[in-house]
C-alpha cells in the first residue's frame, strides 16, 4: 500500500522576526485538517518557530533573505515540514545540532535543534556553506476518525 500525499502547501516570506508568528500560525492552520490534539499542534508550532528563528538569526545575519516552507500531509496522518533558507549555511551540522552550541553569541541559548528534536518524531538537517540550510521535520498525528470516516 502506497502512502500518498493528500495535501500540500508552499509559502515563502522575508526573514523578518515579525514573520515567525505568521509561519507558526500558517502551518498550524494547515495541520488542523488532521484534527490534532492541543499538545500535537503546540509541538508543531514550537518546532516551526525554532526552525524559522534559526533562519532569521543565523542564515541571514547581514540582511533580509527569503524563508521557504513546504508542508505535506500524507494519507497515514504523517506531516512533513521542510523549512529552507538560502543563507550562510553550516560547515558542521553535527556540531550545530549539539545542545548549547551556538554561533549567535551570549543572547542565544543553542537549544533550537534540541527543541525541534524533542517535539517532532524525526528531524533531518542538510546544509552547505554559503548555499543555505534545509530542516525537514516529521510528525505522525494521532488521527481521531470522524463518524463518516469509520
Amino acid at each position: 500500500m502506497q502512502i500518498e500525499c493528500v495535501n500540500e502547501v508552499n509559502i515563502s516570506f522575508p526573514s523578518k522576526s515579525s514573520n515567525e508568528s505568521f509561519a507558526r500560525a500558517a502551518i498550524s492552520a494547515f495541520v488542523s485538517q488532521l484534527d490534532p490534539t492541543i499538545d500535537e499542534i503546540t509541538d508543531i508550532k514550537t518546532a516551526v518557530s525554532e526552525a524559522v528563528t534559526n533562519c532569521i538569526a543565523h542564515a541571514y545575519k547581514s540582511g533580509i533573505g527569503t524563508i521557504y516552507i513546504n508542508s505535506k500531509i500524507f494519507s497515514n496522518g504523517k506531516i512533513v515540514i521542510k523549512i529552507k533558507d538560502k543563507g550562510t549555511g553550516m560547515e558542521n551540522v553535527q556540531q550545530a545540532m549539539e545542545p548549547l552550541f551556538t554561533t549567535g553569541g551570549s543572547e542565544r541559548a543553542g537549544l533550537g535543534f534540541a527543541v525541534m528534536k524533542s517535539f517532532m518524531d524525526k528531524i533531518k538537517v542538510s546544509s552547505k556553506p554559503d548555499r543555505g540550510t534545509t530542516v525537514t521535520m516529521e510528525k505522525s498525528i494521532i488521527r481521531r476518525l470522524a463518524k463518516s470516516d469509520r
